[in-house]
């Protein structure tokens, strides 16, 4: 009979292979995580004032409900987009760049209002915004 004490032996838990599966998975997450493209944009919203845009500063292109096109005071005869690039061109004279300001109902159909920028875009004309009715408080 053998009556000499066992050697015990400890349970050991061996740490790098977690180690390297943890690295794995955090590789994994890194490589496929999709990050936010905002930053890649390169945007100046436009800011409200209290005050009212000097109507000379610009062109302004007014929308009605129906569609009907009127930029500074001038009706455009038609509604296509080559239209409202030559009346656009012709408002801006000598300005390579000027603010346009859009005026549409707002019961004005989308394509009207897409129409006109589209005009705007294909001139070069970056500088656009719309105009709105204050809320009375």
């Amino acid at each position: 009979m053998n009556f000499r004490p066992r050697a015990k032996n400890k349970p050991e838990l061996n740490l790098i292979p977690l180690i390297d599966v943890l690295i794995v998975l955090l590789i994994f997450l890194v490589l496929t995580t999709t990050f936010s493209h905002e930053a890649a944009l390169h945007i100046h919203l436009p800011e409200a004032s209290n005050h009212e845009q000097d109507k000379d500063n610009g062109i302004e292109l007014v929308i009605d409900a129906d569609g009907h096109y009127i930029v500074n005071g001038h009706t455009v005869l038609s509604g296509d987009v080559d239209s409202i690039k030559r009346a656009l061109l012709e408002a801006a004279g000598q300005d390579k760049d000027p603010l346009v300001t859009i005026n549409a109902d707002k019961s004005t159909r989308h394509q009207a209002v897409i129409s006109a920028l589209d005009a705007a875009g294909q001139l070069g004309f970056v500088h656009v915004t719309f105009a709105i009715k204050s809320a009375d408080k």
